[in-house]
C-alpha cells in the first residue's frame, strides 16, 4: 500500500519524504487538483494524505471523494503549525463516521 502527502508548505513534505512517503507542494486549488488526479491514477495508492491548508483549497472536491471512493483514505494532517481547530476536527469526524452529533 502506497501514500502519498499533497502539502501548502515544502517543510511538512520533506518531512514526510524522511519517513518514505512522496508528496508534493501545491498552493492553488488547480495545483492541488493536478495532484488529486495525479495520485489517484496509481492504482496502488492506499492512502492521500493532505496538509489543512492544502485540503482547505478544495474542501468539496475532499468530501465528494470521501464519500464516493474505497480507496484510496483520504486523510487531512495539521501541518509544523499544528492543528487549526482540533476540537472541531474531531467533532466532524465522528459527525461524518457515525452520524453523531457531539
Amino acid at each position: 500500500m502506497k501514500m502519498y502527502l499533497i502539502s501548502d508548505n515544502i517543510d511538512t513534505l520533506i518531512g514526510m519524504r524522511l519517513a518514505g512517503i512522496p508528496g508534493a507542494v501545491a498552493h492553488t486549488p488547480e495545483e492541488v487538483d493536478a495532484e488529486i488526479k495525479k495520485a489517484l491514477g496509481d492504482k496502488d495508492l492506499g492512502i492521500l494524505m493532505f496538509t489543512e491548508k492544502a485540503g482547505a483549497l478544495v474542501k468539496s472536491e475532499l468530501d465528494n471523494l470521501k464519500l464516493t471512493l474505497h480507496t484510496p483514505l483520504i486523510i487531512e494532517i495539521p501541518d509544523r503549525h499544528g492543528s487549526r481547530d482540533i476540537a472541531g476536527s474531531i467533532n466532524r469526524l465522528v459527525q461524518e463516521s457515525i452520524g453523531l452529533k457531539l
